[in-house]
C-alpha cells in the first residue's frame, strides 16, 4: 500500500506542476490588445490595431513553429531575444509554385505567424536573417472569433470554423480571407488549460453591430 500511495503523490505533484507551469505561462505572456465589441451565439467580435508579425510559410507545423522561435531567440539582425506573444496565428494553404502551375499537384503546407510585442513597429523590429521567414504589418482590422479548448486538430478546427461561419452567415455578415487558427499556449500547457480560436476578418461595420 505505501508503494501505491507514493506513486499516487508522485503522480499528483507532476500533474500540478504541469497544471501550474499552464497557470504561469498563460498570466506572464504578452497578449495583442483587442477591444470586445459585442458577442453572439458563441461568437465575438473584436477590435484589433496595427500589428507587426514575423511570418513564415512552411511544410508542416513544427518546421514553421522552429522558423519563428529561432528568430525570437535571436536569428536576427540584432541578435536581440524577443518576448513571446500570443496568439500565435496559422492557416494551411497551397504554396505558391513557380511558373508553369499544374493544378492537379500543388502541395499543402502551413503559414504561421507570432506576433511581436506591441513595443515594436515595422521601423524598429529586427529583420530576421533567415530568407524563409518575414515581417508582416497588420493593419486595424475587425475580427469574429469563436473559442475552443484542447488541442487544435484539423477536425476539431474544421468544425468550429464551420460554426463560426455558420453563426456570421445566419447573420449575414460578410467575412474578408480565409479563417486562421489563434492558439494562446506553449506546447507545453495541458490540453484542458488550452485557449483556441478560429477567426475571420469581417467589415468594420455592419449586420454584426445591429441590436438583438
Amino acid at each position: 500500500m505505501g508503494s501505491i500511495r507514493r506513486l499516487l503523490l508522485a503522480i499528483g505533484g507532476l500533474l500540478a506542476a504541469w497544471i501550474g507551469w499552464g497557470v504561469y505561462v498563460s498570466r506572464t505572456t504578452e497578449r495583442v490588445p483587442a477591444e470586445t465589441l459585442t458577442r453572439f451565439d458563441g461568437v465575438e467580435i473584436r477590435r484589433y490595431p496595427r500589428s507587426v508579425l514575423v511570418e513564415t510559410t512552411a511544410p508542416d507545423n513544427r518546421t514553421a513553429f522552429r522558423r519563428l522561435f529561432r528568430y525570437i531567440s535571436g536569428a536576427n539582425t540584432g541578435s536581440e531575444n524577443i518576448s513571446m506573444t500570443v496568439p500565435v496565428t496559422t492557416h494551411r494553404e497551397s504554396i505558391a509554385m513557380t511558373a508553369p502551375v499544374r493544378t492537379d499537384a500543388a502541395d499543402d503546407g502551413v503559414t504561421m505567424a507570432f506576433y511581436l510585442p506591441a513595443t515594436y513597429t515595422p521601423e524598429t523590429a529586427p529583420i530576421p536573417t533567415d530568407s524563409d521567414v518575414r515581417l508582416v504589418v497588420e493593419p486595424e482590422r475587425t475580427v469574429a472569433v469563436r473559442r475552443f479548448s484542447w488541442y487544435a486538430t484539423a477536425d476539431r478546427v474544421d468544425r468550429q470554423r464551420k460554426r463560426l461561419l455558420e453563426a456570421l452567415s445566419q447573420r449575414g455578415i460578410e467575412t474578408r480571407g480565409r479563417p486562421v487558427v489563434l492558439q494562446y499556449n506553449d506546447p507545453w500547457t495541458p490540453p484542458f488549460m488550452r485557449t483556441n480560436e478560429v477567426a475571420v476578418r469581417i467589415e468594420a461595420s455592419g449586420n454584426w453591430s445591429r441590436p438583438d
